[in-house]
């Protein structure tokens, strides 16, 4: 199904390499000026991409810091912005830089701000975002809030991302796995639940579906 003009963007917004999340003290603690900034039609700023994605080639599975991860992923996505392709990008990088390698972490660096957000946050593990950047369109959304709601392993959400790209649905992938898509436990204050439970049984419908009106009607659909 076609996304309709009003729904959330499901891919990055932000120029190629410009640090978002990296540069914000909210999710890492650092301010933009010193996040490191990868603009694809700088000379010097391509040749340090270059060098940032040959050492993250060498060291992703030793980073524990989410946002280092974030780093190399931005200068993967800088660097083949920059050469134009992907084998391009990892003949320049060299030290083990495979096409596979920067093609997926390029990905990651797409994916849009909600996404890359839990990534920074150490809600979402960058192995798992890599899955996450296969499939395209809300799909990706939809994943990645269904692997915050259930917890999901990276084998579940790569197992999941193979099925949604072979045709089948988030809803189905994931059922297949034995959860239900839409599915969260929510803690809110106790005056609101007791008039959610109140007005519900009074209108004869269960409080999802209040929920989902009050959605509707007062939540600004955005990126």
């Amino acid at each position: 199904m076609p996304e309709r003009p009003d729904q959330p963007s499901t891919d990055r917004e932000s120029p190629v390499g410009k640090p978002v999340i990296r540069g914000d003290p909210q999710f890492t603690g650092q301010h933009a000026h010193e996040a490191v900034e990868f603009d694809p039609d700088d000379p010097g700023s391509l040749e340090l991409a270059a060098d940032v994605v040959g050492q993250f080639a060498q060291n992703t599975a030793g980073a524990a810091d989410n946002v280092y991860i974030l780093r190399g992923a931005a200068a993967c996505a800088a660097l083949v912005r920059g050469e134009g392709s992907y084998k391009a990008a990892a003949e320049r990088a060299g030290n083990g830089a495979t096409v596979s390698f920067i093609r997926k972490w390029s990905r990651v660096h797409d994916l849009p701000r909600s996404v890359r957000v839990q990534v920074a946050k150490g809600k979402i593990a960058p192995t798992a975002a890599k899955h996450i950047a296969r499939v395209s369109g809300r799909a990706r959304l939809l994943l990645a809030w269904a692997a915050l709601d259930h917890d999901l392993t990276v084998r579940q959400i790569r197992t999941i991302a193979s099925t949604v790209n072979e045709g089948a649905s988030v809803a189905d992938a994931l059922a297949a796995e034995g959860y239900t898509l839409g599915e969260l436990t929510l803690e809110i204050d106790i005056d609101a639940y007791c008039k959610l439970r109140r007005q519900a049984a009074i209108d004869a419908t269960e409080p999802g579906e209040l929920v989902n009106e009050a959605i509707e009607a007062f939540l600004d659909d955005g990126p």
